[in-house]
């Protein structure tokens, strides 16, 4: 905005500067008056180029902030991804510290019987190997029937399995509670390394999350930048035009004048003529005041499609930007009618405008026609317009969404409500 202000003070300094005077007629030559309408030209040239340039990189910004947006929606739905991962590996953890838990109760309750049984062996080969180291043999053979002899070996052999029998449940308990703690403290190790690495990727993420919120953030202030830059060219090129239209009139009435000293024989009659010139292209006018209506509809009654002031532009998406004037929602090629008479200050292609008019009512009242279709525009620079004179026809040029025209009311080069004047 400072550097808006800048360009006004200057550009409104260089307005005075061509403002005509009482001596200025005396002062100025035509040749003169060229030389500074050819300096505005290169001046008005320069403008536009930097207020394309300025444009060029707002939309290149406003791109890449799009890109980028999206890109920091996918980061955010990796981040929601992996934040439910871990939340099932921190449950699957939970649960494999409870299962280590109760499997190592039934390793000690294990190791329990494991021991229980090596004791009732121990006693076992205790009675038999007492007192000289009786063997199974040895029993047999002391045997006083056979039929003792059957018992005997029946004994022995219920014995020797059920010997087997503890030594085979002493190792499938031993070897069971093992493999299964085993395979426990394998699953907790792999959640708790799974873990660790969504940690690892969840970091990393977020520094993706901070990286694309800082790229959105420098794209938005590229694109207030080059807002602020395309409003200066703007106002610059309104000033230039309005001094390109006080330096044509001025040139108009050097040349009124020359032609009078050169026509001595018709001096009275080139003077009325030159008066009679002057008056047409001068007209005598009155500040006009908010409020009354003095203005006409430029087309007549059609809906308000976007009213004065803060809106989300349908173009850019920002949201808060101060829309200018007043939109009337009409079709292709509707006529357009000037609001008031006055002198046509700008009639050709003008940045977000598309292609434009601009007509200065007198009194510091402009007033501004934007997005005019291709081929319709109806006036030039320098021409003088009725009040309701059809001046151009409706289109969709510039930054616009559709057929429509945009309607500007300007007071002393600032934008107001255009409602309260019409």
């Amino acid at each position: 905005m400072k550097k808006i202000a800048a360009g006004l003070a200057v550009m409104l300094l260089a307005v005075t500067i061509f403002q005509p005077s009482d001596g200025y007629a005396k002062k100025t030559s035509v040749a003169q008056i060229d030389k500074q309408l050819k300096q505005l030209q290169k001046e008005v040239q320069e403008a536009k180029a930097q207020q394309e340039k300025a444009d060029s990189r707002n939309q290149e910004a406003q791109h890449y902030k799009n890109k980028t947006t999206l890109n920091l929606q996918y980061v955010l739905a990796q981040i929601t991804t992996v934040k439910g991962e871990m939340t099932n590996i921190s449950e699957k953890i939970t649960a494999t510290e409870e299962s280590l838990k109760t499997t190592t109760l039934e390793l000690e309750a294990a190791e329990e019987r494991v021991a229980s049984r090596a004791k009732l062996l121990e006693s076992r080969v205790r009675l038999m190997y007492t007192d000289g180291g009786v063997s199974y043999l040895d029993v047999l053979l002391s045997s006083t029937s056979f039929t003792d002899f059957l018992d005997r070996a029946d004994s022995l052999k219920s014995i020797v399995d059920q010997d087997q029998d503890l030594l085979d449940q002493h190792k499938l308990d031993k070897l069971t509670v093992i493999d299964a703690k085993k395979q426990l403290e394998g699953q907790y190790a792999q959640a708790k390394q799974l873990y660790t690495d969504l940690e690892s990727q969840r970091s990393l993420l977020k520094d993706k999350e901070a990286e694309k919120q800082q790229l959105i953030a420098y794209y938005d202030k590229e694109i207030h930048e080059t807002d602020d830059i395309s409003e200066e060219q703007n106002v610059k090129l309104v000033q230039l035009a309005s001094a390109r239209s006080t330096l044509e009139q001025q040139k108009d009435k050097l040349k009124a004048e020359e032609a009078a000293r050169r026509a001595a024989a018709a001096k009275a009659e080139a003077a009325r003529k030159a008066a009679a010139r002057k008056s047409s292209s001068s007209r005598t006018v009155t500040a006009y005041v908010g409020g009354d209506g003095p203005l006409l509809l430029p087309v007549g009654s059609a809906r308000i499609s976007s009213p004065f002031g803060p809106r989300t532009h349908p173009v850019t998406g920002e949201v808060g930007k101060v829309h200018t004037g007043v939109d009337f929602a009409v079709g292709q090629g509707t006529d357009i009618h000037a609001a008031d008479s006055g002198t046509v200050l700008v009639a050709e292609w003008w940045s977000g405008y598309g292609y434009c008019v601009i007509i200065d009512h007198g009194g510091g009242m402009w007033t501004l026609y934007g997005h005019i279709r291709e081929g319709g525009l109806k006036v030039k620079a320098g021409d003088s317009v009725a009040r309701g004179e059809v001046i151009a026809e409706s289109g969709s040029t510039g930054r616009s969404t559709g057929p429509h025209l945009h309607f500007e009311v300007r007071i002393d080069g600032k934008t107001v409500d255009p409602m309260p004047y019409l």
